[in-house]
C-alpha cells in the first residue's frame, strides 16, 4: 500500500512537470530559431504604420474624401488591430513584429487610455442631457419619458419634427415647465428660458439655438445644436463640407457669447478628434473626455462606434458625465452633471 502510495503521488507530481518541460521546450525552441527575427517583418510594418497614423492623425490631409475627418472619426478602432497583430506575431514566431507592437500600444494608451479610467466625481448642482430623439421615432412619447426619468434639469432634443413637437411637449410638461421649440431642436428647463433665439450655422433653416437659462446658481448661456449629416461613399468619401461650415458657424456664436458660462448640447454628427469641429471643441471641453466613464460612444444606439453627440462646457465645471439606456432612436442619448 505504501508503495503504491508513493508511485500515485510521483505520477500526480508529473504534471506540473511536463508543463514546465513544454514551456522550456517551446522557450528553446524560440531561442535556438535564428529566423525569429527575419521573420514578421511585414507585421512589425504594420504595425509602425498604425502607429504613425494614430500619433500624425492630424497631418492626414482632407483634400481626397475628407480622409482626415474619417480617420479621426474612427480613431479609437484602430487598437484593435494590436491585438490581431499581436495573435499573427505569435503564429508567425516573429520577435521583430512582437516588438514592433509595442509602439501603436503605447501610442493608443496615450491618446485613449485616460478614457478607460473612471473620472466621475460627486457634487454639482446642474444636470444636463440631450438626445437625438430620430425623425423616425415610432414611440415619441416614451422617448420622452424615458429622458425626463433621468432627472435632467435641462434637456435638449433634436431631429424634431413638427408633427411629433407637440408629443414631447404634452409628455415633458409635467417635468419642464419652460421649454422653447426651434425648428428641428428643442430645450426643455426646469428653470424660466429668456432670449431664446435661433443660431444661423448656414443652412437655411433652423437646427440650432441658443437661450438663457435662470438657475438658482445664475445665468447660464445654453446652445442646442444639430449639425448636418455626414455619409461615407465610394465614389465621394467622408462627405462633410456642410457639417463643416455649420461648425464654423457654431463656433463664431459661441466665441461671441456675453455670458461666461456656456454649456453646448446636441449632436454635432463628429466626435472631438475630429479637426473640423476645431471651432468649437477648441474653446469648449467635453464632459465625458472630462469627468465620463469610457468612450462614451452614443451612435448606433445598437451597437456604438462613435460619440458624435456632445455635451461641452464652458466656465462650467463637468462633474460626471455618461449614457442613458437605449431608447426608440437610433442615438444614444447622453447626460452630464455640472457645477456652476
Amino acid at each position: 500500500m505504501a508503495q503504491a502510495y508513493m508511485t500515485e503521488t510521483g505520477n500526480g507530481g508529473s504534471g506540473p512537470e511536463r508543463q514546465g518541460s513544454r514551456l522550456r521546450r517551446l522557450v528553446d525552441r524560440w531561442r535556438g530559431d535564428r529566423g525569429i527575427w527575419r521573420r514578421g517583418l511585414v507585421l512589425a510594418a504594420v504595425a509602425v504604420v498604425v502607429a504613425l497614423v494614430m500619433l500624425f492623425h492630424a497631418q492626414i490631409p482632407n483634400t481626397f474624401g475628407n480622409l482626415g475627418s474619417l480617420t479621426e472619426t474612427f480613431l479609437p478602432w484602430l487598437g484593435l488591430l494590436v491585438p490581431l497583430l499581436l495573435v499573427l506575431a505569435l503564429v508567425r514566431r516573429s520577435a521583430t513584429a512582437l516588438i514592433a507592437l509595442l509602439v501603436p500600444a503605447v501610442v493608443w494608451l496615450n491618446l485613449f487610455g485616460g478614457l478607460l479610467t473612471d473620472k466621475a466625481g460627486t457634487g454639482g448642482n446642474l444636470t444636463v442631457a440631450t438626445h437625438n430623439v430620430n425623425a423616425e421615432n415610432a414611440d415619441p412619447s416614451g422617448t420622452a419619458r424615458d429622458v425626463a426619468a433621468s432627472g435632467a434639469d435641462v434637456v435638449a432634443l433634436e431631429e424634431l419634427t413638427t408633427s411629433a413637437v407637440p408629443v414631447y411637449e404634452k409628455a415633458l410638461a409635467g417635468t419642464y415647465p419652460y421649454h422653447a421649440v426651434g425648428g428641428t431642436v428643442g430645450l426643455w428647463s426646469k428653470y424660466p428660458l429668456s432670449d431664446t433665439e435661433p443660431v444661423d450655422i448656414k443652412l437655411g433653416w433652423t437646427r440650432a439655438l441658443r437661450t438663457t437659462v435662470t438657475t438658482p446658481e445664475g445665468k447660464v448661456g445654453v446652445y442646442v445644436a444639430h449639425l448636418p449629416s455626414v455619409r461615407v461613399k465610394a465614389d465621394a468619401g467622408f462627405t462633410a463640407s456642410q457639417r463643416d461650415k455649420s461648425a464654423d458657424a457654431l463656433g463664431e456664436a459661441i466665441a461671441d457669447e456675453k455670458l461666461k458660462r456656456v454649456v453646448l448640447l446636441g449632436d454635432l454628427n463628429g466626435t472631438m478628434n475630429d479637426r473640423a469641429l476645431r471651432a468649437v471643441t477648441s474653446q469648449m471641453r467635453s464632459t465625458q473626455g472630462a469627468a465620463g466613464n469610457g468612450m462614451g460612444f452614443s451612435w448606433p444606439a445598437s451597437f456604438p462606434m462613435a460619440r458624435i453627440d456632445q455635451i461641452m462646457v464652458k466656465g462650467v465645471e463637468p462633474m460626471s458625465s455618461w449614457s442613458l439606456p437605449e431608447t426608440g432612436s437610433d442615438h444614444l442619448p447622453i447626460a452630464a452633471r455640472v457645477k456652476l
